[in-house]
């Protein structure tokens, strides 16, 4: 099983690749898959603004297109260059895509700092309360 404070450490090295000319706002993700492999992710801005990527799409975005899609858990970290890192929480956007593929009772959101044991850890459910997945469009609920 891999430790919420490696996954940390993976998302604060994503966050070093950042391309945040705009913001100067970088976020790295560092995303597990329920057989243990990691994927991460960097926030990618762009001058138009909404071509931009969050670093959490990213992270799920690679680890689709390589055929994963069951996961457990995912560390975000995020903040200036210069300054302590405060906990930064994922965007709406990133909350519906990871419900895509997370089980919101079970998918753990890691929140870290750059202190490695600070951190805040939430349900995808309590982040995204009455979330719309893929079942919804079944009928399921």
């Amino acid at each position: 099983m891999v430790a919420q404070e490696e996954l940390i450490q993976k998302a604060l090295e994503a966050r070093k690749l950042a391309y945040t000319p705009y913001s100067h706002h970088k976020v790295g993700a560092a995303l597990l898959t329920k057989d243990g492999k990691i994927f991460t992710g960097c926030n990618v801005e762009n001058a138009g603004y909404t071509p931009s990527n969050c670093a959490e799409r990213t992270a799920v975005f690679k680890a689709v297109s390589e055929g994963y899609r069951e996961f457990t858990a995912i560390a975000i970290v995020g903040g200036f260059d210069g300054k302590p890192l405060p906990i930064c929480a994922p965007c709406g956007v990133c909350r519906q895509v990871l419900r895509e593929f997370c089980d919101p009772d079970t998918f753990q959101v890691i929140l870290g700092t750059d202190n490695l044991n600070e951190k805040k850890v939430f349900k995808l459910g309590e982040l995204l309360p009455l979330g719309f997945g893929p079942e919804n469009l079944k009928g399921e609920k």
